[in-house]
């Protein structure tokens, strides 16, 4: 079976305080949904029409893992502190076999 990874990167943080917030109630999701940090804000090198921002990768057993993660309740309520505190780019892939 395929893992599911999220992707996220921050274009813009508004709001340092409520980001500290999320990434407390998040990483406590993550960890609930079964997934685990591969990168988290370290260096990144930009190519082509890339972007050097924060960027964090969370890998989960699957896809479907990943995308339960992601709607479930804690999650969500992570996503309400985050409103508004940042510019960024979230996906949910799916890794190869």
């Amino acid at each position: 079976m395929a893992k599911g990874y999220w992707v996220s990167c921050y274009r813009t943080v508004f709001d340092p305080e409520k980001l500290a917030a999320y990434n407390t109630l998040a990483g406590a999701a993550v960890r609930a949904g079964g997934g685990r940090a591969l990168a988290r804000g370290g260096r990144v090198i930009a190519h082509d029409a890339g972007i050097a921002e924060r960027t964090v990768v969370i890998e989960f057993d699957s896809f479907e893992h990943a995308v339960a993660a992601y709607e479930s309740a804690a999650y969500q309520e992570a996503l309400e502190v985050l409103s508004g505190a940042v510019d960024r780019d979230f996906r949910i892939v799916e890794g190869v076999d």
